[in-house]
């Protein structure tokens, strides 16, 4: 671990390094029990909610939250795969003393929950709308979406990744990318880091509950929703939540996607400080 560095506005950035040697920034804010916080798809430590709810729950927990790899001041040592992914989340948590609780947002739910499942080590975890909502087919076939996504890395159509994986891959609102770029700041950022979607998409696989997968975590898991999630999205909240041994669900009234800190963070100090009867 680098020691850290401080940028303009006076925040130290911290480097963990994986197991694969690649550097791994983080933050850390509050006082108390560690808590890791795992970003979904396009965000990092400079756009995303992370940073909102770190301090949210900065009086309760030291927060840590990191650029995954690929994103912000995080390496991209290739070739990629879901496991060194894994392995970035081990670090961090090594990095916080090592028994850290762990919370997931979207893929960065799913990659917690498959790390767990392969056991990196984490005393409870907490998951909000882990996206296994399937991917549709087309006049009965199933399009080879990752390879598409991957083409349009590849020859820098950075942009139509970015409306491609929001709207054909995950089902958004086909007007939801015209939207983000009617903000150019934030679709300069989306376009950004819009190389690492493939690695999201890699992470959800086949977008579907890997049930046998995740009958493997073995600590205490939180699996969240919210009540205005779409169909496809609450059926994948409930698939997880089955197939997740013991673990306890809640469903957060009024909340979309983009959950309110305000909805999360209660149920979180909740789950991660009160002890199980």
């Amino acid at each position: 671990m680098s020691q850290p560095t401080t940028d303009a506005a006076g925040t130290e950035t911290h480097t963990a390094r994986s197991a694969d040697g690649t550097a791994i920034a983080y933050e850390k804010v509050g006082t108390g029990p560690a808590l890791v916080l795992v970003d979904g798809a396009l965000c990092y430590r400079g756009f995303g909610p992370c940073r909102s709810l770190a301090n949210h729950l900065a009086d309760r927990f030291t927060v840590y939250f990191y650029d995954r790899r690929g994103r912000g001041e995080s390496g991209d040592t290739q070739p990629y795969a879901p496991e060194r992914e894994y392995e970035d989340l081990a670090a961090v948590i090594n990095a916080a003393g090592g028994n850290a609780y762990i919370t997931g947002f979207s893929s960065g739910a799913a990659l917690a929950l498959q790390a767990a499942a392969s056991g990196v080590a984490m005393r409870k975890l907490a998951v909000y709308e882990a996206p296994y909502i399937g991917l549709k087919e087309v006049k009965g076939v199933k399009p080879d979406y990752l390879a598409h996504l991957n083409e349009l890395v590849a020859t820098d159509k950075r942009g139509a990744a970015v409306g491609y994986f929001m709207v054909k891959i995950v089902g958004g609102p086909a007007f939801l990318p015209i939207m983000m770029r009617l903000m150019p700041k934030i679709w300069k950022q989306l376009k950004g880091v819009a190389h690492t979607l493939p690695n999201d998409a890699a992470v959800l696989g086949s977008f579907d509950v890997p049930a046998d997968v995740l009958a493997n975590v073995g600590v205490p898991t939180l699996v969240m929703g919210g009540s205005k999630a779409k169909p496809n999205m609450a059926r994948a909240v409930s698939g997880v939540a089955d197939a997740v041994p013991g673990s306890t669900r809640k469903t957060l009234a009024g909340q979309t996607h983009q959950v309110a800190d305000e909805a999360i963070a209660p149920e979180l100090v909740e789950f991660f400080t009160v002890p199980r009867s």
